[in-house]
This record gives C-alpha cells, structure tokens and sequence, in this order.
C-alpha cells in the first residue's frame, strides 16, 4: 500500500490579496520563518509560503461570500511547532506584531500537553499554532 507522507501544499483563496500578503507576510515569514514566492496560474495572480514541509497558497476568491468556519469546508488549520515554550513565543511574537491571538495555554481536553494559540487571518480563517505533543512523536517514530 502507498503511504502518504505528508501535505504538499494548501491553497486558501483570499478576498483581497493585498491585505493577505501584508497580513501573512508578517505572521509567515517574519514569525514563523517560511518564505514566498510569487507566479500566476490560469491569469490569477498566487502568492506561495512555503517551509521544507509544505507550501501555503494564497490566491484570488471567485466569490462574494465570506469565510464561515462552521459550514461545509475549512474549519480551521493548525501549524505545529516544537515546543510549548514556542507556542508561548510565538503568541507573544504575534501580539507584537500587532495581530490579535489568544493567550497561549494548556489545553488539557484535548491532550494532557495540548498547548496552543488561536488568531484568525483577515478573512475569518481562523488558525492555530500547537506543539509537537507526545501522542504525535509517538505516533510518528513508532508507526
């Protein structure tokens, strides 16, 4: 059986390109340390972040209607970190930076080293930063 290794890219299509790229020009690159490109595809101008795991896609919406995390679709997306100590830094780093985040803290409902912070871009998709926790090392290194 082939095995999936990994997500090679995520496409988000965004309202207003220009107030995305300024918003995860800040959040991408200045805090989580990816890095961009830019091409067009099928005359729509795409916006790529991009780390050695995957790539995160900005393009143009099609539509009027704005993101709503409870219908069909996207709920939300959680980028892993290493550590606690990280997803401490970095909502202390996003705060600094001027974008509204949650206090990063334990949520033990979820697992009993669960930390993580919440903010949302500036179309409603909302986004998490967690760590690296047990359960998932564990899961990774004895497959």
């Amino acid at each position: 059986m082939t095995e999936v290794i990994g997500i090679d890219h995520i496409y988000i299509a965004v309202s207003d390109l220009e107030r995305s790229e300024v918003f995860y020009d800040l959040v991408l690159l200045g805090i989580l340390d990816f890095r961009k490109n830019k091409f067009s595809l099928g005359g729509d101008p795409h916006i790529q972040y991009f780390n050695r795991h995957f790539g995160y896609v900005l393009r143009p919406t099609h539509s009027d209607s704005t993101h709503n995390s409870y219908a069909s679709g996207l709920h939300h997306l959680c980028f892993r970190v290493n550590s606690a100590l990280d997803v401490k830094t970095i909502a202390t780093q996003l705060g600094t930076a001027g974008v509204e985040a949650s206090q990063p803290k334990l949520h033990i409902e979820y697992a009993p080293d669960y930390w993580a912070t919440h903010f949302t871009d500036p179309d409603g998709i909302r986004l998490e930063i967690t760590n690296y926790r047990l359960e998932r090392r564990e899961r990774h290194d004895n497959w």
